[in-house]
């Protein structure tokens, strides 16, 4: 079977929604309800009321979904980097990539899968992080901040838009990381075992109340990291969005990208239901706050709101996916977007070990030059990467 590959490295197989034959109407009826324009406004009205309501039962302000902090806090539980506030593991990233398994290997597009340059995808993901340490939130975040009225994600998100309107320019002029290749399955269960792995450890050493430490684990007794929703709540809305954005293709970054490349709106409508519907819940539930002062981790430097999201945007765009759409992808077998998810772990560590982070108090001392340097890095990746690979 040929397969076709997006400048990314991505590979697409051009027959995954046609039939199989008998007996599968139902599973490729619910491929062609997902494919849709409804089925990707859905997936987003889904995770606008259930974010909101994550932060209801008591995830952190405006963050009832953010899948930087979450790894940030997954990186502090596991002693990566030691600031206190932030060390939780978060089921909910636990439920993305098992859920995106599970959808995977029930529409049989379970397809293990690697060798796109991921030394390249490792330093994006790490700079991918640090950009939004700087801004405190990645692009989900970045949309719940704005629906919970926090108006320093305006500067977020346009600095997200500019970073991936960057990126795209590279696209047309043909950047590509090379093609992903067929592996064992042994290497797409990689990241779903880690975490099963991590699942495992927080049900061996739970939280113990007011200690920082529990077995192996680091706990965080205050700050954002002790806010967070019953485990079984948080896991299992995390498996229902990776079953669902593994469907639907869910993804922020290609939101943007595929409006402006193509002028495409399926993946943009998602996004912005998702945005809609966050704001209504928010207003119902008395979440809604408006001003840029006084928010919930977030600070009003609008200079680095802007250029920290525009790092991450683009290190998002060069690699192909969002970092949700990197969990989900890994969840599905691919083991550049698994090498992804670990580079931006590894920049969780790095941006809290070296000062990098931001905090409400502002940026971090070292986090101007880590954009500006995150910056250089990922320019000097789309304009090296170019030459097409046969």
């Amino acid at each position: 079977m040929r397969l076709r590959h997006d400048p990314a490295g991505r590979h697409h197989n051009p027959t995954q929604h046609k039939s199989d034959g008998k007996g599968e109407s139902l599973v490729n009826g619910i491929k062609n309800l997902f494919a849709g324009r409804w089925g990707i406004i859905g997936v987003g009205i889904l995770i606008g009321i259930l974010a909101p309501l994550l932060q209801k039962w008591g995830n952190p302000g405006n963050m009832g979904v953010c899948v930087a902090c979450f790894e940030r806090d997954i990186a502090g539980a596991l002693g990566l980097h030691r600031a206190d506030v932030v060390q939780y593991i978060r089921p909910e990233i636990i439920g993305f990539v098992l859920g995106a398994l599970i959808a995977a290997y029930l529409f049989k597009e379970f397809r293990p899968r690697l060798g796109s340059a991921p030394i390249v995808r490792f330093v994006l993901g790490m700079f991918a992080m640090i950009g939004a340490l700087v801004f405190l939130g990645c692009p989900w975040r970045a949309a719940l901040r704005l629906a919970g009225g926090d108006w320093n994600a305006v500067l977020g998100l346009a600095g997200l838009a500019v970073g991936i309107g960057i990126g795209t320019l590279f696209l047309k002029g043909g950047y590509n990381l090379g093609r992903t290749q067929q592996t064992h399955h042994t290497a797409g269960w990689m990241l779903p075992l880690v975490m099963i792995g991590l699942l495992c450890l927080l049900l061996i050493f739970p939280q113990v109340p007011g200690e920082a430490k529990s077995g192996v684990l680091f706990y965080s007794a205050k700050g954002p990291g002790a806010m967070h929703a019953p485990l079984a709540v948080s896991l299992g809305i995390g498996l229902v969005i990776g079953i669902l954005a593994q469907r639907s293709r869910f993804c922020t970054m290609g939101a943007i990208r595929d409006f402006v490349l193509f002028r495409q709106t399926h993946l943009l409508s998602g996004f912005i239901a998702l945005i809609a519907t966050a704001f209504v819940v928010n207003l119902i539930v008395g979440q809604f706050k408006p001003g840029f002062e006084g928010q919930p981790v977030a600070h009003t430097m609008h200079l680095w709101n802007f250029a920290g999201m525009a790092l991450s945007g683009l290190a998002f765009c060069l690699a192909g996916g969002c970092p949700g759409r990197q969990l989900f992808l890994a969840g599905e077998g691919d083991g550049d977007a698994a090498v992804f998810v670990v580079g931006m772990i590894v920049g969780a560590a790095i941006a809290h070990n070296f000062g990098l982070a931001s905090s409400p108090t502002g940026v971090g001392p070292y986090g101007v030059p880590a954009v500006i340097i995150g910056l250089a890095v990922c320019l000097f990746i789309g304009f090296t990467m170019r030459k097409r690979i046969a």
